[in-house]
């Protein structure tokens, strides 16, 4: 849990999968810690030791970060591949890989000065070869990345010595910056040659950088990592990290009250009611609670009949009653939203707000769109065809079942026909995400501190494994998004960016439901967690287990 996603991610695990945090797998449980722990006699110091399990709903799909698109792929790529810069606690850009760099006076030239003593697992050491070659294989023709776009933009690049690594841009691009705490470096020295879009080693990484490596890899059932011993920035205390793939959040809750989960993200039916009836948890574990950077949305398939009809897309809008969800799925921890941003940052739209519901406008505009009930049988109807579609989500993601299931109602009262299917998290983007096969879609984003969204919205973003998989063309989003990315002047971008969520609020290519709390939960065996505008997870690799708390003892074990 080095640090957390800052490109656009899909969400599979709901708030769990934002926590990027991964756990450990042991040999035997110690008995050592009991009777100390049970009367406080412990010193509160780091030791190396233990291990720390959670669950995902969805398992990864690919540990390349450039080429996997969801955030339980990026949730364990993240600890093994680093960027050249992070967010830290507070937001702010810091270095990573980089230790320091420059960036010339025309915005055109980044300098980033590598930490002198990088090192792969394999013992190779990470040199500005390895930044050039990944800036390389994300440009090159044959990789399909939905992160493509940011880096196409360098227009040349320099790796002048072992440690300095150069790239240049035409014109100057605001978030540069920030893209360089994206592209994860991978070895050239391992990846070189190999067809990124098909290699093993997107499952069997050979040499990683980051605070932990892969151990072992069950598909859907489970992930195992251990601490890199020779992590650069400093002593990774836990030693082993375990992530078991459990599809359902009511199975998750259970395996925490068992004893057998040190950490998951709780729905707000368990985190507001159920925690409080259990002492056992009461007593273990910690609960936190934070608005992050995600949101919760019903997409349309705008390359598909109905939805390219914009009345229909209105109209399910004012269908829709979001304030009824977030009460019903999300027991009020979050927010409604009418815009892609974070609610009460800067780049947020204050104009606009979310669509009131208004069953007797939908039915106008369906009416208006030619669509009547002419055989009572109270769905709407042109052309001999029912106004019927299918929203898919993913399996285990109960909240946004239960938003289905609410839609589906409120939309039955206005005439439209909603079914709703649920699929197993890596089907979904394998057979129907990336593939563009589906109607409509309840999903969510996970999304940078910095309000560049141009692999969401622009039209040139929907090309394979891209992330404007709505189709959605706007001559004046792509204009507003590119003139934004030309400035550094922070209310001009805003500017830009509030011209586009205007422009996206009226197309309505999908309906903005409700920005979610995140509401995980820690062993309180686990220390030095430090809740910050960042939420918990940017500090994992710092976290620990004073050693009269451990609970298992872990092998060590040989490469």
């Amino acid at each position: 849990m080095g640090s957390r996603p800052h490109s656009p991610r899909l969400i599979a695990a709901g708030l769990a999968a934002l926590l990027l945090i991964a756990c450990g797998n042991s040999d035997t449980p110690s008995d050592a810690s009991s009777a100390k722990t049970a009367l406080g006699q412990y010193e509160d110091i780091p030791a190396r030791g233990d291990r720390l399990v959670d669950a995902s709903i969805g398992d990864a799909s690919n540990l390349i970060p450039m080429i996997a698109g969801d955030a339980s792929s990026h949730a364990i790529a993240g600890q093994l591949y680093l960027s050249l810069l992070k967010y830290d606690k507070n937001l702010d850009l810091t270095g990573q890989l980089a230790e320091s760099w420059d960036v010339s006076p025309d915005n055109r030239t980044i300098i980033f000065h590598l930490r002198k003593t990088l090192q792969w697992t394999d013992g190779k050491p990470l040199t500005s070869d390895d930044c050039l070659f990944t800036l390389n294989l994300i440009q090159a023709d044959s990789t399909q990345s939905a992160y493509k776009a940011d880096y196409i933009l360098v227009k040349r690049a320099e790796a002048p010595d072992p440690h300095t690594f150069i790239v240049h841009y035409d014109e100057p691009f605001s978030p540069a910056l920030s893209s360089w705490s994206s592209l994860a470096i991978l070895p050239k020295h391992v990846f070189e040659g190999e067809n990124i879009m098909d290699t093993p080693l997107s499952r069997s990484p050979k040499a990683s950088i980051g605070p932990y490596t892969l151990a072992e890899w069950q598909s859907q059932q489970s992930i195992l990592m251990r601490a890199n011993e020779s992590y650069f920035d400093g002593p990774v205390w836990i030693s082993e990290r375990l992530t078991r793939i459990i599809p359902d959040r009511a199975t998750q809750f259970l395996e925490l009250s068992a004893g057998r989960l040190d950490s998951v993200g709780l729905s707000p039916m368990q985190y507001a009611r159920l925690f409080q009836t259990r002492e056992a948890l009461k007593n273990n574990f910690n609960r936190y609670k934070y608005l992050d950077f995600v949101y919760t949305y019903l997409g349309f398939n705008l390359s598909r009949k109905p939805f390219s009809d914009i009345r229909i897309r209105r109209a399910i809008a004012y269908a829709i009653d979001r304030q009824e969800i977030l009460d019903g799925v999300q027991l009020g921890l979050g927010e409604t939203i009418a815009s892609p941003y974070k609610p009460g940052t800067f780049w947020v739209n204050e104009n606009l707000k979310p669509r009131s519901y208004d069953p007797e406008r939908a039915r106008a505009l369906l009416a208006e769109a030619g669509w009547r009930d002419s055989d009572g049988d109270g769905i709407v109807d042109k052309g001999g065809e029912s106004l019927s579609f299918t929203v898919l989500t993913n399996n285990g993601n109960k909240q946004r079942a239960d938003a289905a299931t609410i839609m589906q109602q409120r939309l039955k009262t206005v005439g439209i026909d909603m079914k709703v299917r649920l699929v197993e998290w890596s089907a979904f983007i394998q057979n129907f995400i990336n593939t563009r096969n589906f109607d409509a879609v309840i999903l969510g984003w996970s999304l940078s501190p910095d309000p560049d969204q141009y692999t969401i919205w622009h039209s040139s973003q929907t090309g394979p494994r891209q992330f404007n998989f709505l189709s959605y063309n706007n001559e004046k989003v792509d204009a507003a998004l590119d003139a934004a990315r030309r400035t550094f002047d922070r209310n001009e971008r805003k500017a830009h960016y509030d011209r586009m969520q205007e422009e996206i609020y009226s197309d309505v290519p999908m309906v903005f439901l409700f920005a979610p709390y995140s509401l995980p939960v820690m062993h309180k065996r686990f220390h030095g967690i430090k809740p910050a505008p960042a939420g918990i997870g940017y500090n994992s690799e710092k976290w620990y287990v004073p050693e009269a708390l451990q609970q298992y003892k872990v092998t060590a074990v040989t490469p």
